[in-house]
């Protein structure tokens, strides 16, 4: 059996490393503090996919959107931050035709036994500098918020999407 140099397999394994796309995994933290789920974040060519799954929470839909800081650590959540943008002021909605909030989000439904899982995707962020996109893993990082209520898509400043009731810190170290 032949080996293939030492050289020519680290090359092989940085490509293939290098092709993988990036991704960041945060734990989603209820408003008593204990873990309610997960989000994974996963780089993509035009965006990032949002991978969430969370348990204990009501029913029905919740608005969910990125926000500017890495800091769950104040009540309900609001050391968060706003939504993530790159213009101000910050207009609100996926239905507004004058929308440009950065950190907007499809609902995420949660089913009668408290339990939600979803994949969505956001073409307005990236995982790393060097886009035309907002980094989310900027100096400050950014966190994944989920609302108490729906998001109309269109009222200011959130959709009227109601409390913050999760909150997962995205930051740049592992």
């Amino acid at each position: 059996m032949r080996r293939l140099p030492i050289v020519l397999l680290a090359t092989l394994a940085t490509m293939a490393s290098a092709a993988d796309p990036a991704s960041k995994t945060a734990t989603l933290k209820g408003a008593s503090g204990t873990d309610i789920g997960q989000v994974t974040l996963t780089d993509a060519p035009k965006g990032v996919l949002l991978r969430v799954t969370v348990h204990g929470l009501t029913p029905g839909w919740h608005g969910i959107h990125f926000h500017e800081k890495a800091d769950c650590s104040g009540a309900m959540f609001k050391t968060a931050g706003g939504h993530v943008h790159m213009m101000s002021p910050a207009v609100h909605g996926l239905l507004n035709p004058e929308g440009n909030d950065l950190g907007d989000l499809p609902n995420l439904y949660v089913g009668p036994d408290g339990t939600g899982i979803a994949e969505l995707f956001s073409p307005f962020v990236a995982l790393h500098a060097g886009s035309p996109r907002a980094d989310l893993l900027d100096a400050d990082g950014s966190a994944v918020v989920i609302h108490a209520k729906p998001d109309d898509y269109a009222s200011q400043p959130i959709g009227g999407a109601g409390d913050r009731v999760a909150c997962a810190e995205l930051h740049a170290a592992p």
